[in-house]
């Protein structure tokens, strides 16, 4: 009795006939609508009575909202593995996870070679597949920043640039009869996929043999590879012979190659219209329950829950794996998986987590903060994992990644309040609110999550105008270190809900926010290049003419030093907050004249078109060293001080941000960001280094000249930076609330506020 424990596919495998080319097309839609998971198609490219494989599954994923697509398998020797790995990333992502990628070593060699490509013998096809698995899965390794270099003896890349990575870890399942082929698999294989009509009695047990003592040899689980299979038949009343009857024996006949030869794939092969229909309405959810009945009566573990001595051995001290919740499990990332890389880091910060969990609700983010709370690390909590800060990863502990809860709910009743899941970012935000005539002030950039900045502050390009994104956050769903799932506003536990908005890190797991979201028309985005050499001039001017400017100007300075022989540059991002493009440009001009203009583009846009949708995988960087601050003014000696700061090489980076307007008509105790005086935020950016490199000059030069600090942009964890993010009364109140809900400091890693004493 063999059972890996893998979720059912259940799908079908078509023929990519021409004759009629939206056939296959409408047999894919019907699969689809009856419930089935994949569609399959052959790929003979040198068969001109077939449309090409590639191009039609481009158009069924098109054509279809939820089935996956695959070759069953794709001819390699016509199809360059470097080439195939960029066109499966790139239908992977216009699917949206959509893609598998099945491969063959090559077969019909008579008809390949009359299409160009020399032959191969069996051997040879063999080595041409395994060296294209490298290349394939290594031009989609985009978390490995050297050019990708694979000297095979069939196939060659030499410095290839990697990416784009996929939407999701697309499976490689490979069709293979021969030992040697299933020996591949074992070793690098996602999915072993034969045809039930090549296979003899015994076979399947014998190729899952050597599949797993391949596998085991390299240091996998044997359940990391998935055993599918092409079948066939038919459905009649009677009992006519194997996979030849009513749908009831096919459960039976199906069931048992599930849980004695672990075949956990069955793609059924048929242009028939009612076979595909009885066999995903009749025999699909019928197999599933047999099988999910028999595996809890034997207690069969999950596939996800399975690793392999490799990844076994990567297990990080401190954590209880064994114990990890089963909704969890399946989801779960550890060091050894290969999807591990792709989620490790963030934005700037490289990260080495124990294990990353990947909840999909509320109630599962609850489980993974009850374990989480029982385990010897550090947790750290991600919505998008942008922070520059890089709190949202760490060494060796739990990662609590939200990325799952990404919802944008915008009500049909025509009121503004938008719902917005933590997990999502605010380019997506903006793409689904704009066609409403609707914004949200929210940072400068789309890859931004909502979980971290909703609960943070929130200084966006709309700022002066409409405040901070906190400043319209009006209710939130927070799992809080007992587990509880709270749904808190300002009569629903109005302690936390005012915590939530200025430091939501230190209280509990953020899933939802509801933000009264703001009617807006097109903006004018403006983007200027300025000489920087007179540095202290160019800020003094730009500051005061961000302070005497109408409120629907906000800007942006971004700052580099002088290198290579060329002077300090400065780049004002502006936004001017309606449509009235007379007044922008009066504005404009007047910033204009802070410095020399060196270019200049300005535009009428929708606020989409300035937050843009950014899903970037983050490779890290190393430990990132920014500090922080909040000023007043920018008065001469502020810029003074702060043009030497530049000049010093301490930060490559110095950027100021206007906060005033709208942002200082709130009452500091109105929410736990309590800065409602200040004009600018000033943050700035060191090397890879870390802090080090830019404490000291920050401390002599411009620390003295600011007043509280925004704890995105701060990597200094020294205790007197508390204080300054958080200046009393706010401590002693946000203390207050972190002994009712996190007495024990589960949440702190994002400036760990203490609880008060009892």
């Amino acid at each position: 009795m063999t059972d890996y424990g893998h979720d059912l596919i259940l799908g079908t495998f078509h023929t990519p006939q021409n004759r009629d080319p939206q056939a296959p097309v409408r047999l894919a839609q019907l699969a689809e609508n009856a419930g089935l998971d994949l569609v399959t198609f052959q790929d003979h490219p040198y068969q001109p009575a077939f449309l090409d494989a590639w191009t039609l599954m481009t158009w069924v994923a098109a054509s279809t909202e939820r089935v996956q697509v695959a070759g069953n398998v794709l001819n390699l020797p016509l199809r360059p593995p470097a080439v195939l790995a960029r066109a499966g990333a790139s239908l992977d992502l216009l699917s949206g996870g959509r893609f598998a990628m099945g491969l063959g070593a090559g077969a019909f060699w008579d008809a390949i070679e009359a299409m160009g490509t020399p032959r191969l013998a069996p051997g040879e096809a063999v080595t041409a597949l395994e060296e294209a698995i490298d290349i394939i899965r290594g031009i989609w390794d985009t978390s490995d920043r050297t050019p990708l270099r694979v000297h095979g003896t069939h196939h060659q890349v030499d410095g290839a640039k990697r990416g784009p990575a996929p939407a999701h870890d697309v499976p490689l399942w490979i069709g293979a009869v021969k030992p040697r082929m299933q020996r591949l698999i074992g070793r690098k294989g996602d999915g072993w996929l034969p045809s039930l009509s090549y296979l003899q009695p015994g076979d399947l047990a014998k190729g899952n043999a050597v599949i797993d003592e391949a596998a085991l040899a390299a240091g996998r689980d044997p359940s990391a590879v998935r055993r599918m299979l092409n079948v066939n038949g038919k459905f009649s009343t009677s009992r006519l012979g194997y996979l030849q009857g009513p749908p009831e024996q096919w459960v039976e006949e199906l069931g048992a190659l599930a849980l004695e030869d672990g075949v956990s794939g069955f793609v059924l092969a048929t242009d028939d219209p009612r076979e595909i229909q009885v066999f995903g309405e009749e025999v699909a959810p019928a197999l599933r329950e047999l099988v999910a009945t028999a595996r809890r009566s034997a207690g069969t573990a999950p596939a996800a829950r399975r690793r392999g001595a490799a990844a076994l051995a990567a297990r990080r001290e401190g954590i209880d794996y064994d114990s990890l919740p089963a909704a969890l499990g399946e989801r779960a990332v550890e060091p050894g998986d290969r999807a591990y890389d792709a989620v490790r880091h963030t934005y700037m910060r490289s990260g080495a987590p124990g294990v990353v969990l990947r909840p999909r609700s509320a109630d599962e983010v609850a489980e993974a903060v009850v374990w989480a709370r029982e385990q010897d690390v550090p947790l750290a909590v991600r919505s998008a994992g942008h922070g520059i800060s890089g709190r949202s990863t760490n060494d060796g502990g739990v990662l609590l990644d939200v990325g799952a809860l990404d919802q944008v709910v915008v009500p049909d009743d025509g009121s503004r309040r938008v719902r917005l899941g933590a997990g999502g970012t605010w380019g997506q935000v903006a793409e689904v609110l704009s066609p409403h005539g609707l914004a949200i002030s929210s940072g400068d950039s789309g890859g931004v999550g909502v979980g971290g900045l909703a609960t943070t502050g929130g200084i966006g390009l709309m700022g002066r105008k409409h405040g901070l994104t906190i400043d319209h956050v009006v209710a939130a769903e927070v799992v809080t270190a007992d587990g509880r799932v709270r749904v808190v506003d300002a009569r629903n536990e109005p302690e936390l809900f005012w915590a939530l908005r200025g430091a939501g890190g230190n209280m509990g797991v953020v899933t939802w926010v509801d933000v009264e979201a703001t009617p807006v028309t097109d903006l004018v985005y403006s983007i200027m290049v300025l000489d920087a050499s007179d540095t202290a001039g160019l800020l003094e001017r730009w500051a005061a003419t961000v302070e005497a400017a109408p409120r629907e100007l906000t800007s942006f300075l971004h700052m580099s030093a002088g290198r290579g022989g060329r002077g300090p540059m400065a780049q004002l991002m502006t936004v001017w907050a309606d449509d009235d493009t007379d007044a922008a440009i009066r504005a404009l001009e007047s910033l204009a004249d802070s410095a020399p203009l060196l270019d200049h583009q300005a535009v009428l846009t929708p606020y989409s078109g300035i937050v843009r949708r950014a899903d970037a995988q983050h490779s890290g960087g190393g430990e990132p060293g920014s500090r922080s601050g909040l000023l007043e003014h920018v008065d001469q000696a502020t810029a003074r001080d702060l043009a030497r700061f530049l000049g010093s090489g301490a930060a490559q980076l110095l950027q100021l941000r206007a906060v005033g307007g709208a942002v200082n008509d709130v009452a500091a105790d109105a929410t736990a960001y309590a800065h409602r005086t200040q004009n600018f935020s000033v943050a700035a950016f060191g090397s890879r280094g870390g802090a080090a490199g830019i404490d000291g000059v920050w401390d002599d030069l411009v620390h003295p000249h600011t007043d509280g600090l925004y704890l995105s942009f701060e990597t200094d964890a020294r205790p007197e930076r508390l204080l300054e993010a958080f200046p009393e009364p706010t401590l002693t109140r946000l203390r207050q609330v972190k002994r009712q809900v996190d007495p024990t400091n589960l949440f702190s890693a994002n400036f760990p506020i203490p609880p008060a004493d009892a």
